[in-house]
């Protein structure tokens, strides 16, 4: 199965985010522009730590335990939404995203030692785990088609500022490709991991 541990902002983060999105997501679909974009639908809004694209079923118990104890031996995370940025890169853009940082700022985040934590636990308990280098940040679009330019829609973007809100729980979530409305993946929270218990 398809699979990702996450952290998923709150509600109330997941509404400051939809409503600054949604002028600029109207603005442009009042365009012709290129390239057209595909917006993330709320329930979907998630920092991706560990993408798993083949984790097996039966193998799924095990990590779900080294899951809960590694949880409860971290501190939890304070975060917001600040920022924005595409992938690649604004010129070929494929994906536009909101950053995540850690308030108050360190020199030293600890959201990518949680990122290697789950990456390396899934991969002990056998899980094929995606090695591309973490980069922390939500999924808000991603180009419908032949990526394209992108800097003034992320000079626009680049204002987006929410609330902090603490990070208290990690999830594995279930992705079921196609399944959900328009052809989207359909998630499915398998398990939480309480963070610090």
């Amino acid at each position: 199965m398809r699979a990702f541990v996450a952290l998923l902002p709150p509600p109330e983060v997941i509404d400051q985010l939809t409503s600054f999105l949604e002028p600029r997501r109207d603005a442009l679909a009042a365009l012709d522009t290129h390239p057209r974009w595909r917006w993330t639908r709320p329930e979907h809004l998630h920092l991706t730590l560990a993408f798993l694209p083949e984790l097996d079923e039966w193998r799924e118990e095990e990590l779900e335990e080294e899951g809960m104890r590694w949880a409860a031996r971290v501190a939890p995370l304070t975060l917001r939404l600040a920022g924005a940025g595409a992938f690649p890169d604004p010129g070929a853009a494929r994906v536009l995203w909101a950053a995540v940082r850690e308030e108050p700022e360190v020199e030293e985040p600890r959201l990518g030692s949680w990122a290697s934590a789950t990456r390396a636990l899934a991969s002990r308990v056998g899980a094929r785990v995606d090695g591309t280098r973490f980069s922390p940040h939500v999924t808000v679009a991603r180009a419908a088609g032949r990526p394209g330019l992108a800097g003034h829609l992320l000079q626009s973007l680049d204002t987006l500022h929410t609330d902090p809100w603490i990070a208290e729980e990690v999830c594995l979530i279930r992705s079921y490709l196609g399944q959900g409305p328009r052809g989207t993946p359909r998630y499915e929270v398998l398990q939480t991991w309480p963070v610090g218990d």
